[in-house]
């Protein structure tokens, strides 16, 4: 019996949470003819838009000169005429892109999650926080899972590393969640041994992981005929999930793999579904358009530009997130505006690991995470060129941080090892590839 299922949801009434009510709204809302979905996010858009014209400063002006707001009304079919919202943007408006009344949403700061080399602030509030929860059971119930069931998360945890463990909450949360956190940062022989001992110990229902390091672990799984007690089916994210990774991941644990796109600054976007085929948008919490480029030849690739629709303490309207992704074929069209409900896959992404001479893998986002909340850097490129010299490509905004730079080389020789040299080189920019790619992390070896 999944008791842990009854006192997570008494938990969350006792603490008024509005997670129960915002599952509720999407169960509805997916059971509905696609006319009336496509009513729905347009009906969520022109809300955000009108709140934004008349609470967020740096709106007011560019939705009146692009045609969006007429007295006092929101016109759609000029929605395309908004200027595109980079990250340069949000760094030189500042606080102009909050809402007046922010400060009573319950507001938090968190930060791009550095996919794109390009980490920049933001905040976010309660509501938006659970539309992200309420969307995550969601889809976890469209795979077969309930909160309280096991599951692994094959993740990246800093704290784990640099202060030795959890917080007390997060042991407590996940004892709740029967979820148990095995650190993919860090990820050697003892490492992947042990991950295979407790996936056998607890026989998750599920398991939630870094792309990569479920990929690098089914290899080795595989290569030493381990045995896995198999799992109903796994997810992955932070990165493309590519055909060879899906076959050995499915291969090595015996179950479905499912990709998952999304990221910490418009939370979950898209997932796939039980047929395994595109991936299906979230549009009652996004409006995501995917914009032609032309690109390395390939027509099918395009920018992933997304609207948030429920942060209303810092709306991204027309956010160019830094993502590339081929476009899938569900979509509707207002005006000159083609909003996407399904896209194919996520190609703008590039992770992987840095290797230590013992072979010890070590996950690059571990790198990239160091920059995070250090406003003076633009855009970043860690590269390692040997087992004991990485070198870190900044582009800054302004002056350089000595400390910053100091704590940055300190936690990189955490996980390389202090006989690792990191030497930073200052740069005016750092460009993608010309396929749209952005290489945040190289390795040379």
């Amino acid at each position: 019996m999944n008791w842990r299922k009854q006192v997570i949801y008494l938990f969350l009434y006792l603490s008024r949470s509005g997670i129960p009510a915002r599952l509720k709204q999407i169960r509805a809302i997916e059971r509905l003819p696609a006319a009336e979905k496509e009513k729905i996010q347009q009906e969520k858009l022109k809300k955000l838009l009108l709140h934004a014209y008349k609470n967020v400063p740096y709106y007011k002006g560019v939705l009146l000169n692009a045609g969006v707001i007429r007295a006092g009304a929101v016109d759609l079919h000029n929605f395309n005429r908004i200027p595109l919202l980079t990250k340069d943007i949000i760094r030189e408006q500042g606080s102009n892109l909050y809402s007046v009344d922010y400060k009573r949403r319950k507001p938090y700061a968190n930060t791009s999650g550095g996919s794109t080399g390009e980490p920049v602030r933001f905040i976010q509030d309660k509501e938006y926080d659970e539309w992200n929860t309420a969307a995550k059971i969601y889809f976890n119930e469209k795979l077969g899972k309930v909160p309280g069931e096991p599951e692994i998360k094959l993740w990246g945890s800093e704290r784990d590393i640099i202060e030795g463990n959890l917080t007390l909450k997060d042991r407590l949360m996940n004892r709740l969640y029967n979820r148990v956190f095995h650190n993919s940062y860090v990820f050697d022989k003892n490492s992947m041994l042990r991950l295979a001992g407790l996936n056998n110990k607890i026989k998750p229902k599920s398991y939630w992981a870094y792309v990569d390091a479920a990929y690098m672990f089914s290899k080795f799984v595989l290569e030493n005929n381990i045995k896995l007690n198999p799992p109903e089916y796994i997810v992955t994210s932070i990165g493309p999930l590519y055909p060879e990774q899906k076959r050995i991941i499915e291969k090595a644990f015996g179950c479905r793999a499912y990709n998952q796109y999304g990221s910490r600054e418009v939370g979950a976007v898209a997932s796939q579904d039980r047929a395994q085929n595109e991936l299906k948008v979230f549009f009652w919490r996004q409006f995501l358009e995917i914009l032609t480029g032309s690109r390395d030849g390939n027509k099918n690739e395009r920018r992933i530009i997304v609207t948030t629709l429920d942060n209303y303490s810092m709306p991204l309207i027309r956010y160019q997130i830094g993502d590339v992704a081929e476009s899938g074929e569900e979509s509707y069209r207002i005006g000159q505006t083609v909003s996407y409900l399904s896209i194919k896959n996520v190609i703008g992404r590039t992770l992987g690991f840095f290797k230590k001479k013992d072979g010890t893998l070590i996950h690059t986002h571990f790198m990239v995470q160091q920059t995070f909340f250090k406003d003076w850097i633009k855009k970043i490129q860690i590269v390692q060129k040997d087992y004991d010299l990485v070198v870190c490509n900044i582009a800054v905004e302004g002056g350089q941080n000595r400390d910053d730079i100091d704590d940055i080389s300190g936690r990189i020789k955490t996980v390389m090892g202090q006989d690792c040299r990191v030497e930073f080189r200052f740069v005016s920019d750092i460009k993608p590839s010309r396929s749209g790619k952005y290489l945040y992390t190289v390795s040379e070896i």
